[in-house]
């Protein structure tokens, strides 16, 4: 047996189980009583797995087979309840595996546990789970960010490896950033969602969450790929992510952008990030400034299409076709109850806001004006692009911040995700890497983002960074 498994890639863990240093089993019962622990401080999960899934025939050769793998509970498992963290999917157990998990099961992953979230993915803190609130593994008085918290606490507590979030303007890069793990959006369709529950259709992307590039690489090759069952599915080829690793950044543009580094930007989170701009100065990266000048629109633009595109995608929950229902006299009447017993504050505040915003007399001033504006935002991309390889930014304004300190404060709540709505109103690749800690202790992250379909880019240079730091291979002293 090996010992502090968690410590180890999961490349280096398969690796191990190919070579006959420890078993599968002994890789899941290891995390699972991990897990079990974390969950208990920090809740983590919605369900543990309890036994590893029977890996695939095929399996035998894949980098990362007998791997254990965190998902988040908004992606579909064959037999596996998944609630999205609310109450109104109660009970719901989906017939069918999302294209992802069939990925990974043909690769030989195993399954450790469903991992907490905001409700249906409204939120950056995981505290409007109906679960209650996943807390930050570096200090519990904090949160571990959203809506993916719960898979990056995962990581970052060595209950698993590499998990699975999803990502609509932000919700793996900023908890990665919160936590102090690697999470990564890959560009919109290199991904298949089918299986993944829609909140913002057009901004919807899932991705993977670990400790090292390599890992990250690793996960991304196995999960990408055209899929014929979602109409949104790019039929782009998809290279080995692997073979982009290399510790040579020379001649690479880096753009900063003027936009992100002004007022409300943390002052230790940018110490940190001109100790990024520093580095990549030093390995012969081009550094220069940029322009996205329609930045300051960003979080009003999302807010109305992804409000929108939430309002639609929510009215399949009634409490006829999925989950839980309250019964009533009437047809009517039993949508009002259901609908108003299960969906939680703030997933009826988005339903509310995307319902107007699309409502007749409000349409073209509000819904129309946006996708208009979202259209500028993606031509500053494509403008800065013409001359840069990378974009550089802060992940987030600021460290994790405390629980209920924001939750009552919406506005507020929504600008967490400034620095990352944009990669997804433009269907961009982007990453977060861990860069460093604030005075107080937590973890602060670092965010390229990157042209259509180049996550091999951003790959690179987030392993040129690693290769040279120890950010990621530090562990919370509160450790499981």
């Amino acid at each position: 047996m090996i010992p502090d498994l968690h410590t180890l890639k999961a490349l280096d863990i398969a690796e191990g189980i190919r070579g006959g240093k420890v078993t599968s089993a002994e890789v899941f019962s290891y995390f699972n009583r991990r897990s079990q622990s974390a969950q208990s401080r920090h809740n983590v999960f919605v369900a543990l797995c309890p036994q590893a899934a029977t890996a695939q025939a095929s399996s035998a050769g894949n980098a990362l087979t007998g791997v254990p793998i965190a998902i988040k509970d908004n992606i579909c498992i064959e037999g596996q309840e998944i609630t999205c963290g609310s109450r109104i999917l109660k009970g719901y157990i989906p017939a069918y595996d999302a294209t992802v998990i069939r990925k990974l099961k043909e690769h030989g992953l195993s399954f450790i546990g469903i991992t907490n979230m905001d409700e249906f993915a409204f939120g950056s803190s995981t505290e409007t789970s109906c679960y209650g609130p996943t807390l930050n593994p570096w200090d519990r008085s904090r949160v571990p960010g959203g809506s993916s918290g719960g898979s990056a606490a995962a990581v970052a507590l060595g209950c698993a490896p590499v998990a699975l979030g999803s990502d609509t303007g932000g919700s793996i890069r900023q908890p990665a950033s919160f936590c102090g793990v690697v999470g990564m959006k890959p560009t919109y369709g290199r991904v298949s969602r089918y299986g993944l529950v829609a909140f913002g259709s057009s901004l919807d992307q899932i991705g993977p969450f670990s400790r090292s590039i390599e890992d990250c690489a690793s996960v991304l090759t196995v999960i990408s790929g055209h899929d014929p069952l979602d109409s949104t599915s790019a039929p782009e080829p998809v290279p080995d992510f692997s073979a982009f690793l290399r510790d040579d950044i020379r001649g690479i543009r880096v753009g900063l952008p003027k936009e992100y580094f002004m007022e409300g930007l943390h002052p230790q989170v940018n110490r940190r990030i001109q100790d990024v701009i520093t580095f990549l100065r030093d390995k012969g990266a081009v550094v220069r400034e940029v322009s996205l000048p329609h930045t300051p629109y960003a979080v009003a633009v999302y807010y109305i299409i992804g409000t929108a595109e939430a309002s639609s995608n929510l009215a399949r929950f009634e409490g006829v076709k999925y989950g839980a229902r309250v019964r009533a006299d009437n047809l009517i009447e039993q949508y009002k109850k259901t609908r108003g017993a299960g969906f939680g504050k703030e997933a009826k505040r988005r339903i509310l806001l995307g319902t107007y915003s699309l409502s007749s007399g409000y349409y073209d001033a509000y819904y129309l004006k946006g996708l208009k504006v979202r259209t500028l935002i993606k031509k500053d991309f494509d403008e800065v692009f013409k001359n840069t390889d990378v974009i550089l930014t802060p992940t987030a304004p600021t460290p994790a911040f405390r629980v209920k300190e924001k939750v009552d404060d919406p506005l507020s709540m929504y600008l967490s995700d400034i620095y990352t709505i944009s990669a997804n109103l433009a269907g961009l690749p982007a990453v977060s890497l861990p860069c460093g800690f604030s005075e107080e202790q937590m973890p602060i992250g670092v965010q390229f983002m990157g042209k259509q379909f180049d996550e091999g880019t951003l790959l690179r240079v987030g392993y040129a960074y690693q290769k040279a730091t120890d950010w990621h291979t530090r562990f919370p002293a509160e450790i499981v």
